[in-house]
């Protein structure tokens, strides 16, 4: 198939024989590339794009693709077979209709005719690279919840980023995200397909339970997938056995579930996931990568919503991890995705209570009881404090409630004893909590949208670590104060709320996770209808 396309991307005879007979070509005869036939119509194909048509009138209209030489012959074979690997990349293939460009570049017989394919090469080339770049779709359009600004690289940019580039297929490979993860999530594509086209993992396990010691049928499905998947060596078992349990307990790591080595209801919907299911995760993980900055900073803080974890890394390399808790799965409490950076710590927080909360959760049952809640205080606009006993509740609704509502510190406080600031738009941050038994939860989202900690106290030792030379001590004295204290970071940590259903490491297997808030269902679906396709036959 590639032989295929680079025989008629570079043998394609009239083209040839245009730039042979000299109505295209270079230097002295420079002219001619820029007769009125040939300038009309890249102008005319061009004005339907204002930044592509301020390209080619800041140029001249000098050629980018058509002109005669190795240059412009490198610039379109880098042009041919970046189009034909884009479904590598998980991209729409027919978005670029490189079938179509070839039967014009082969059709072409006068100038005209080929200054409408330089204008046709530089759109197909400036749609995957922007796809390729920043991504197919725009996220905020598919899930609201994705604060992201995807920006494209303007026209002139890009071609003149390709103009000037000593060697344009080095410049093409360029484009892609060139980070780890972006790399093994292709890798683990290809294993995918690949995979799929053998025949995928066989039959699914047809069971809602299996533990150690069980046999039967349903336990040699559970073995021969277990074996399909890498995770045990080829048995002839028919019990759950030991070998069977220690295989279901390094599954259950891989996929986020509780390692207890019993084939329960979650793992067996998990080791029930066809290739072809897995591979939509991975493109979808591919598109995400591609809206993610470039530059995740030097130290930063990753926080996988579907992975209900925080993480910081240095150089890419895991420094620190601890379990989370993420917004519930319902309205207006899911957790958004963005970015953005750590400017300080809160000591000994106040919780002020956020409005939405205070008037649908508190004032319900103030109207009930009074003296509900009885940890939080009122304030007026004043910033005074207000008693209970001087308030009646019943004369307020969610438009009038006039006070504040806080929570002052203490252990038992909905923050816990520390809060890590991002000031956002979308109130979120990093926080203890007291609550500290949903961390046992296997699916851990309960929050009203901020991230809970498991171990708070340890993450702040890591992140205060490079300005303090016994970050423990230093935090654990002015915990002791007592008293709400703000500590200033040195250095701005960036934090990336992200979600990954699928996702990588430097070292073992790929992890995959369950899409607990639908949106790269959602992802997907709108990545199917832009023409992005598995390519495969399902498993």
């Amino acid at each position: 198939m590639m032989l295929a396309v680079f025989r008629r991307a570079f043998g394609v005879r009239t083209l040839v024989s245009l730039l042979a007979a000299g109505l295209v070509c270079s230097g002295s005869a420079r002219a001619d590339v820029q007769s009125t036939a040939f300038r009309q119509a890249v102008a005319e194909a061009a004005a339907s794009d204002r930044e592509l048509a301020e390209f080619y009138r800041e140029t001249e209209y000098r050629p980018v693709w058509t002109d005669e030489g190795s240059t412009a012959q490198a610039r379109r074979q880098a042009l041919v077979q970046a189009l034909s690997q884009a479904g590598m990349h998980g991209l729409p293939e027919a978005r670029y209709d490189l079938d179509g460009l070839m039967a014009r570049m082969g059709a072409a017989r006068s100038l005209r005719d080929l200054g409408l394919i330089e204008v046709a090469l530089s759109r197909a080339y400036l749609a995957y690279a922007r796809d390729v770049q920043s991504g197919v779709l725009e996220p905020s359009r598919v899930v609201y919840e994705i604060k992201r600004e995807v920006n494209d690289s303007p026209a002139t940019v890009l071609l003149g980023d390709l103009v000037r580039a000593d060697a344009p297929r080095q410049a093409l490979r360029a484009l892609p995200p060139r980070t780890n993860e972006y790399a093994r999530l292709m890798k683990e594509k290809m294993r995918l397909e690949h995979l799929i086209r053998e025949g995928g993992w066989g039959p699914a396990v047809p069971s809602q339970k299996l533990e150690p010691g069980q046999g039967g049928q349903a336990v040699i499905a559970l073995r021969n997938r277990l074996v399909a998947m890498g995770y045990l060596r080829r048995s002839a078992s028919t019990l759950y056995d030991g070998a069977i349990q220690s295989a279901v307990q390094e599954f259950q790591r891989d996929h986020g579930l509780q390692t207890d080595g019993i084939a329960g209801p979650s793992t067996l919907a998990a080791l029930n996931q066809s290739a072809a299911e897995r591979l939509q995760s991975v493109i979808v993980a591919m598109e995400r990568e591609r809206w993610l900055a470039r530059d995740r900073g030097t130290r930063h803080v990753l926080v996988n919503l579907t992975d209900f974890s925080a993480r910081i890394l240095d150089n890419d390399s895991l420094t620190f991890q601890t379990r989370a808790v993420i917004g519930k799965n319902v309205g207006d409490r899911r957790s958004p995705e963005f970015s953005d950076e750590m400017e300080h710590l809160v000591i000994n927080p106040t919780w002020h209570v956020p409005r939405s909360i205070a008037v649908k959760e508190y004032l319900p049952q103030m109207k009930r009881n009074p003296n509900a809640a009885g940890h939080l205080k009122l304030y007026n606009r004043n910033g005074r404090e207000v008693p209970r006993g001087a308030v009646n509740f019943g004369a307020y609704n969610a438009r009038n409630f006039p006070f504040a509502i806080k929570q002052p510190p203490s252990s038992r406080n909905a923050l816990g004893l520390v809060k890590f600031m991002f000031p956002n738009k979308y109130n979120i941050y990093l926080h203890d909590t007291p609550q500290k038994a949903l961390f046992e939860r296997e699916k851990r989202d309960f929050s009203h949208g901020c991230i809970r900690l498991q171990q708070p106290f340890d993450f702040a030792y890591e992140i205060l670590s490079p300005q303090e030379a016994d970050p423990r001590a230093y935090f654990h004295s002015v915990l002791g104060t007592g008293r709400e204290t703000y500590v200033q970071l040195e250095q701005h940590v960036p934090v990336h709320i992200i979600y990954r259903t699928a996702f990588t490491q430097a070292q073992g297997r790929v992890q995959y996770r369950d899409d607990v808030y639908q949106r790269d269902a959602a992802i997907w679906e709108a990545l199917r209808k832009a023409g992005v396709s598995l390519a495969t036959v399902q498993s």
